[in-house]
C-alpha cells in the first residue's frame, strides 16, 4: 500500500509542476512505475477522481486565480493552461465555476477552487492506529512568536470535529479550495481549534477558515460564518522540510515539541482562550507549521481587559 501511494504521489508532483504542459497516461505511468491502465487505477483508488479529471480541475483552479490577480487576457490564460481555444475554456470554466471567465474577473466572488488531494493523507486516514506519539523522532524545531492584529475570521463549522480527518467526514475536504478563492484575505487559509468563547452550541472545535481585514466588506461563502478576533500573539512551531511520505512523522513531531515546550522559560505563557490555534497546510518543502496562542508573563491581553 505504501509504494502504490508513493507512486500517486509522484504522479501527482508531476501533474503540479506540468500544469502548463501537455500531460500524458504513458508521462504519468512512466513515473508512477506502472503500466498505464494500473497507474490510472491506483490514481482513481487514492485521489478519488481519474487523473485527467484532475488535470482539468487543477489547470482551471490556476487559471481562476491567473484572472482574479493578474491583468492577462482570457485567451492567454486559457492557452497557458492548455486549452486549444478561448471557447473551450469558457465553457469548462462555466462549467466548473458556474460563470464566465468574464464575470468571475469582473466580480471575483468566493468560488470553490479544486486542491491537490493529498494520496499521503488517504493512507493516514486509513491508518489511524499509526497516529500516536510513542517514537517520534523530534528534530530540530524552529519557534517564532508573532503578532496578529485585530481581523476577521470566515470559517466553516463542523459538528463535532476535533481534528482534520474528522472535520473532513463532517463537511468533505474541498473547504480549503473556496478559502483560498477569498480576495482581499491577510494570509493563506488555515486549520484551527477554537477556544470555547469562539465555538457557537453545538458545532465543532476544529474549523477551517482565512482571516481578512477588520473592514472587510467582501462576500461571505455559502454556510460560512465571520467573527471577529482581537489582537494576539502566536508562537509558531515550525519543522524541517520532510519527504510526502513523512508527512505524519513530520507534524506528529511538531505536536511533541509543543507539548514539551516551555514558554515560561522565555517570558511567556499560553493563552488557548485568546485565539484560535492553527495549522498552515502541509507542505514538505518548508516543513509542517502550527501555531498556540501566548501571552506576556504579567500581562493581560486585550480580550482580558
Amino acid at each position: 500500500m505504501k509504494e502504490q501511494v508513493r507512486a500517486v504521489q509522484r504522479m501527482q508532483d508531476y501533474i503540479e509542476s506540468h500544469l502548463q504542459d501537455a500531460i500524458t497516461l504513458s508521462a504519468l505511468a512512466n513515473v508512477a512505475g506502472y503500466a498505464p491502465e494500473h497507474a490510472s487505477r491506483l490514481f482513481t483508488k487514492y485521489v478519488g477522481i481519474g487523473p485527467f479529471e484532475y488535470v482539468r480541475a487543477r489547470r482551471l483552479s490556476r487559471a481562476a486565480l491567473e484572472l482574479r490577480d493578474t491583468r492577462k487576457r482570457v485567451l492567454d490564460v486559457a492557452l497557458e493552461y492548455v486549452f486549444g481555444s478561448h471557447e473551450g475554456f469558457t465553457r469548462a470554466f462555466s462549467s466548473r465555476f458556474g460563470m464566465s471567465p468574464r464575470r468571475y474577473r469582473q466580480t471575483a466572488p468566493p468560488i470553490r477552487l479544486f486542491q491537490p488531494r493529498s494520496a499521503y493523507l488517504f493512507y493516514l486516514h486509513a491508518e489511524k492506529g499509526d497516529a500516536t506519539m510513542e517514537n517520534v523522532n523530534i528534530q530540530t524545531i524552529f519557534t517564532q512568536v508573532i503578532s496578529r492584529p485585530e481581523r476577521k475570521f470566515i470559517l466553516q463549522r463542523g459538528k463535532a470535529a476535533t481534528h482534520y480527518m474528522e472535520y473532513c467526514e463532517e463537511v468533505g475536504c474541498d473547504v480549503w479550495g473556496v478559502l483560498e478563492s477569498v480576495k482581499g484575505a491577510l494570509y493563506e487559509p488555515i486549520g484551527a481549534w477554537l477556544p470555547e468563547k469562539l465555538r457557537a452550541p453545538g458545532t465543532s472545535r476544529y474549523v477551517q477558515g482565512i482571516e481578512v481585514p477588520l473592514d472587510y466588506a467582501g462576500p461571505i461563502p455559502e454556510g460560512m460564518d465571520i467573527i471577529k478576533l482581537g489582537p494576539c500573539h502566536m508562537m509558531v512551531f515550525q519543522g524541517p522540510p520532510y519527504p510526502e511520505e513523512k508527512m505524519g512523522e513530520a507534524i506528529r513531531a511538531v505536536w511533541r515539541a509543543i507539548e514539551e515546550f516551555d514558554p515560561v522559560l522565555y517570558g511567556w505563557q499560553w493563552a488557548d482562550e485568546d485565539a484560535p490555534r492553527f495549522q498552515l497546510a502541509p507542505m514538505g518543502e518548508r516543513g509542517y507549521i502550527e501555531a498556540r496562542p501566548v501571552k506576556e508573563l504579567g500581562k493581560q491581553t486585550t480580550n482580558q481587559r
